[in-house]
């Protein structure tokens, strides 16, 4: 009995030992340098480091409360992006609705009545396309990785403005579920999505879903219009009426609309210095409010800045 008292005092003691070391050892750290608001970096940012939205990849979704801009993502998922496109161009989503709004999860649009025989027909789009949950690393040639670990992929950051997982041991990329991605609706089998339903991440970012779906894009400006959307009371946030849907009154490519009514957007660069540098004013905040930097950044907390373009 007095042996296993003393062994369990030995112990005791190493770990208080091993406690103050670490305590020491944190308080020698060296804390981190003080950085720049991000409004001040991005006042000061050159021109070179923005860049205006391709209109030939932008989208317009017309609402009766406004427009969302909606940037596609081709390089991640290119047959489904020319889907989307072949299907906005023939004015498919002119007419459907806003259908689901799911609490802290998604908003979805497209044909409430999509396997119905009174199905609006898909003209000359796909109705089946390959899965693209994923492509190869190699394609990903603007990656911007973050310093920090995740908990869903090996590595993480961002190519092209959007935010994207690596794999290098299994060599693939994919876009990531962050709030505004849109992705692409689909039934419980692969090949059964092909763009004419979309949804938008609008609450906490379901990065479990990251590899299962689709993501072919995300918003630009816009998000408080489908944020806002009253929560749908059925199954999965499905309107259950069809009064409580709201109307999509067009949808258009930013390429078919003339100069004069197109949303004069641009948006930083990941690639640039000035991104850079916001990821670390945003890991390590030393704004009046901050006590204690958190020295970290998930993903989906990182900004993607957005403005109105400029000279």
């Amino acid at each position: 009995m007095n042996a296993l008292r003393m062994s369990l005092l030995a112990a005791a003691l190493a770990a208080a030992a091993s406690t103050l070391a670490f305590a020491a050892t944190q308080d020698a750290t060296e804390a981190p340098a003080k950085t720049k608001p991000m409004a001040d970096i991005l006042a000061a940012s050159p021109k070179s480091d923005w860049r205006p939205l391709d209109p030939e990849n932008t989208l317009y979704m017309e609402l009766p409360a406004g427009r969302v801009v909606i940037e596609l993502a081709p390089d991640f998922a290119p047959l489904h992006a020319q889907n989307i496109r072949t299907l906005v161009r023939e004015k498919y989503f002119d007419g459907l609705a806003i259908i689901r709004s799911q609490d802290n999860y998604v908003v979805q649009w497209g044909d409430a009545e999509e396997d119905e025989p009174k199905a609006k027909p898909l003209g000359s789009a796909k109705v089946k396309l390959a899965s693209e949950y994923t492509v190869p690393i190699t394609w990903d040639k603007h990656f911007t990785r973050l310093p920090d670990h995740d908990g869903y992929a090996p590595e993480v950051g961002f190519s092209n403005g959007f935010p994207v997982g690596h794999d290098p041991k299994l060599g693939e990329a994919w876009l990531t579920h962050c709030y505004g991605a849109v992705g692409v609706a689909r039934g419980t089998e692969e090949g059964t999505g092909n763009g004419s339903g979309l949804y938008a991440i609008v609450g906490n970012a379901p990065r479990q879903l990251d590899r299962n779906i689709a993501v072919v894009g995300r918003v630009v400006d816009g998000m408080g219009l489908l944020s806002a959307m009253p929560r749908g009371g059925g199954n999965m946030g499905f309107y259950e009426k069809p009064e409580q849907r709201t109307k999509i009154n067009s949808v258009r490519l930013a390429a078919d609309v003339p100069e004069t009514g197109r949303s004069q957007l641009e948006v930083l660069r990941t690639d640039s210095a000035t991104f850079q540098a916001v990821v670390e004013a945003r890991r390590n905040r030393f704004d009046d409010f901050y006590i204690r930097p958190a020295g970290y950044i998930e993903l989906c907390n990182v900004p993607l800045p957005v403005r109105p373009k400029t000279p």
